[in-house]
C-alpha cells in the first residue's frame, strides 16, 4: 500500500509540475457564451485576442441601437465615446473605459488608377470617393478631418456612404471607388490591396475607443474578464501591434 501511495504522490507532483509550466493563451476561459459587440475596426485584433468569443462587429451606432433593443450583449466596445456615453446615461452599460486610440488615412487601390496623391486630388472631375455615413464614427471623424483641412467640398465626390469602416475598405480595395478615408489599423489589415496617403497631423480627429460591460449581462464574470484582457499588457500589446495608439 505504501508503494502505491508513494507512486500516486510522484504522479501528482509530475502533473502539478507540468501544469506550472503551462502558459495561458490569450482569451483562456472565454468562450462562445460571451457576446461582445465591437466596432468593425476591432475585428482582427479582438478575434486574435479571444478567438472563442462570439463577436458582433458593426458600426458603433448600429451596435448601440441593437443594445437598446435588447440584443444579448455582454460587452460593448465602440470607436467613439459618443454611443457608450449615451448608453451610460440610459443605464444600459456601466462606466466606459478608453482602451485605445486611432487615426485616419486616405486610401486608394494598390494600383491607384486615378493617380490620387493628396486630398486635393479628390476634387478632380469623375473621382469616386467613399466615406463612412454620418453618425458612423469613421464617417464623423472623416468630416471632422476634412473640416479641419478646409476641404469639406471634396464630399461632393462621394458616391457611397458606408455603414462601417470595413465597407469603405471593401469598396476601395475592389476598385469600386478611387479613394476612401479609413483608420490606419484597417489599412494595416489590407496592405496588399491598398496604398495609404497620410493626412496632416494637425487635422486629425481625436479617435478614442471605449469599452464597457452591458448592465444586464448574463455573463458578468466573463464580461469583466474580457475587459480586463483588453486593458492588460497583453491586450495593449496586441492593439499596438495592429497599429492602435495607447489610450
Amino acid at each position: 500500500m505504501r508503494s502505491v501511495f508513494a507512486l500516486a504522490l510522484v504522479a501528482l507532483a509530475l502533473v502539478s509540475g507540468c501544469g506550472g509550466d503551462a502558459r495561458a493563451e490569450p482569451g483562456d476561459g472565454l468562450d462562445e457564451n460571451l457576446n461582445v459587440f465591437a466596432a468593425a475596426s476591432l475585428t482582427e485584433v479582438f478575434e486574435e485576442l479571444a478567438p472563442n468569443v462570439r463577436f458582433n462587429f458593426a458600426g458603433s451606432d448600429e451596435l448601440a441601437t441593437q443594445i437598446r433593443e435588447g440584443a444579448p450583449a455582454d460587452v460593448y466596445a465602440a470607436a467613439s465615446p459618443r454611443y457608450p456615453d449615451e448608453l451610460l446615461a440610459e443605464e444600459l452599460v456601466e462606466e466606459p473605459q478608453i482602451f485605445a486610440t486611432n487615426r485616419l488615412v486616405l486610401v486608394v487601390p494598390s494600383d491607384n488608377p486615378a493617380a490620387i496623391e493628396s486630398v486635393d486630388d479628390l476634387r478632380a472631375d469623375g473621382t469616386k470617393l467613399v466615406v463612412g455615413a454620418e453618425g458612423v464614427p469613421v464617417g464623423d471623424y472623416t468630416r471632422t478631418v476634412l473640416e479641419n483641412m478646409g476641404a469639406t467640398d471634396v464630399l461632393e465626390s462621394v458616391v457611397s456612404n458606408e455603414d462601417d469602416v470595413k465597407g469603405v475598405v471593401g469598396k476601395v480595395a475592389s476598385g469600386e471607388a478611387d479613394a476612401g478615408f479609413v483608420y490606419v489599423t484597417d489599412y494595416n489589415a489590407a496592405l496588399e490591396d491598398l496604398q495609404a496617403i497620410e493626412l496632416p497631423e494637425d487635422a486629425q480627429a481625436v479617435v478614442e475607443y471605449p469599452i464597457a460591460v452591458v448592465s444586464d449581462s448574463e455573463n458578468r464574470e466573463a464580461a469583466d474578464t474580457f475587459v480586463e484582457l483588453v486593458l492588460s499588457d497583453e491586450g495593449q500589446q496586441a492593439l499596438e501591434d495592429a497599429g492602435f495608439g495607447p489610450p
